[in-house]
């Protein structure tokens, strides 16, 4: 199996200190319970800030499926970090649970921003299904730490006919497979995506 080096980028695309600052990360990295194609590098030319853009994906390796996205903005002196729009890689207008800033030299950012990274990944992931005749109609991915909803899902056709008829009673509008985990009663199945289960 052909090995992938974590934060990969190319030489050329980045200066002496955001090497710097990379390479500290991606030492840091070697460690993590992840696949290293998940850690990727934009280097300043690519984002629209012009700052360098190091992010990490993360995702439910049984689906496949990329759950969330945090990153971090380095401008050589100062990091930006919180959860990233998963295409632009912008920083939210509105700080989210997620958010760091520091500023300090390149090795001394790298490593809070390592250590940010890592706390992340500790936090208890767990995937939550509802089904209905050996089907799932709903599925959320949360922190079983605090229960905070990363992504959800909601397939009307799978789902029982009178859950959708009391959804469309009471109102519920669903944007984009999003519905209230709150109308859907306790989940069939909870699944261990990352880290430590939690104790009840």
């Amino acid at each position: 199996m052909e090995d992938f080096p974590w934060f990969e980028y190319d030489e050329d695309d980045l200066n002496v200190a955001q090497r710097a600052f990379v390479e500290v990360l991606a030492e840091r990295a070697s460690s993590w319970l992840i696949d290293p194609l998940d850690t990727v590098v934009a280097p300043p030319a690519n984002a629209s800030d012009h700052e360098l853009i190091v992010w990490l994906d993360i995702v439910d390796p049984q689906r496949n499926q990329a759950v969330l996205t945090v990153g971090a903005h380095f401008d050589g002196s100062a990091i930006h970090a919180d959860k990233l729009h998963n295409q632009h890689f912008s920083l939210p207008e509105e700080a989210t649970e997620f958010t760091f800033t520091a500023t300090g030299n390149p090795t001394e950012l790298a490593v809070r921003t390592a250590a940010w990274f890592e706390a992340i990944l500790a936090r208890p992931l767990i995937r939550c299904e509802w089904q209905h005749a050996g089907r799932t109609y709903a599925g959320r991915f949360e922190f079983a730490d605090t229960g905070r909803g990363l992504t959800e899902s909601f397939e009307d056709r799978y789902a029982p006919r009178g859950l959708r008829e009391r959804l469309a009673a009471e109102g519920v509008v669903r944007g984009r497979g999003r519905i209230n985990r709150a109308g859907l009663g306790e989940p069939d199945l909870i699944r261990q995506v990352r880290g430590r289960p939690t104790v009840a």
